[in-house]
């Protein structure tokens, strides 16, 4: 049901049943390596294209999702996912080999959680038994579609983020055990006008605060309500102004109560400017990393907060400012 103005609660609190993380070579090095399902040691995954082996961290992580689940492909109902590729080819290309129902996506990095609000809608309601959301991302493909292939060797200023090469994806259900979606808010575009595209977690930062303020106001409950409050790759930049407006805002929060997925997935001496970015970095920590915390008891209540920044090359060459925009879903579990 609607509570508030942007905000839905789910009575029947769909269950994350299991979920599939994949990484590339990078991520394996990372802080959280062990939280992936399954980790490659190049870029290319076997294929001859990055964004063929974008699609392939799609296929293997719906498969794992679904192997640990123990069920076979033909009982999901509805696939929902996105990513950052020109018309989500790598996305609708694995929904070909899923065969399932797909609805397409489109949110930038803030698609995790925008698919894990609509799935939970639907699972909450009876539109669906199962299904699966997620998002990713491939370095090496969405840096050649936004920016240069890295083949130019292209120097980045210290406010660009890393885009993560992985796969997040969750199996949903209205029965069975785990983690549970209770809610969601849906956020609005928020466009304070920056226009550089090596600064998305400055350009993104207001939309998170937007959301989050909105959370809170529609529930009406405080942030000790949650055990943590994690952005999605907001990087060491944003992450530093959501704060600070969050605090000047009246909503206390520290660096324990609030984190970021993208200071999150790597190492502090991994080359990574800004911290992380891409579809993947919310889906990956959040699916890997945060869930497997939650089974060992560290949080019962979390909220992430995924943010994605709305731009295109094509609005970049027209001298486009960049719309942003973040969607938050809390998950609770009591093990």
């Amino acid at each position: 049901m609607l509570q508030g103005h942007q905000t839905w609660t789910f009575a029947n609190k769909p269950v994350i049943v299991s979920t599939g993380t994949v990484g590339g070579p990078f991520e394996a090095n990372g802080r959280i390596a062990d939280d992936f399902d399954l980790l490659h040691e190049d870029l290319w995954l076997g294929e001859d294209s990055y964004e063929k082996a974008h699609k392939v961290l799609f296929e293997e992580a719906y498969f794992k999702a679904l192997e640990k689940a123990g069920l076979s492909k033909d009982k999901v109902q509805f696939i929902l996912s996105g990513d950052l590729i020109n018309q989500i080819t790598p996305s609708s290309f694995a929904a070909r080999t899923m065969s399932a129902p797909y609805l397409g996506l489109f949110g930038a990095c803030s698609t995790s959680m925008e698919g894990l609000a609509l799935g939970a809608h639907l699972v909450n309601y009876g539109s669906a038994e199962y299904l699966l959301t997620g998002a990713a991302s491939h370095n090496s493909a969405v840096e050649k579609q936004f920016r240069y292939p890295t083949e130019y060797g292209g120097q980045k200023p210290p406010t660009s983020q890393w885009t993560v090469t992985g796969a997040g994806v969750a199996l949903l259900s209205n029965k069975g055990d785990g983690p549970r979606v209770t809610s969601a808010t849906i956020g609005r575009v928020v466009d304070l006008g920056m226009a550089d595209p090596f600064n998305m977690g400055g350009a993104m930062a207001p939309a998170a605060v937007d959301t989050i303020t909105a959370h809170f106001r529609d529930m009406q409950i405080d942030p000790s309500y949650y055990d943590l409050i994690v952005t999605g790759d907001l990087g060491h930049i944003g992450h530093e102004i959501a704060l600070d407006l969050l605090n000047k805002g009246g909503l206390k929060m520290d660096e324990t109560k609030y984190q970021d997925c993208g200071l999150i997935i790597y190492r502090e001496d991994q080359p990574v400017f800004s911290g992380a970015s891409g579809a993947g970095c919310s889906a990956t920590v959040t699916y890997g990393h945060l869930l497997n915390r939650m089974k060992k008891g560290e949080f019962k209540r979390i909220l992430v907060v995924a943010t994605g920044a709305l731009l295109s090359p094509i609005s970049f060459q027209q001298k486009e400012t960049i719309p942003c925009i973040a969607h938050a879903v809390s998950i609770e579990y009591d093990a």
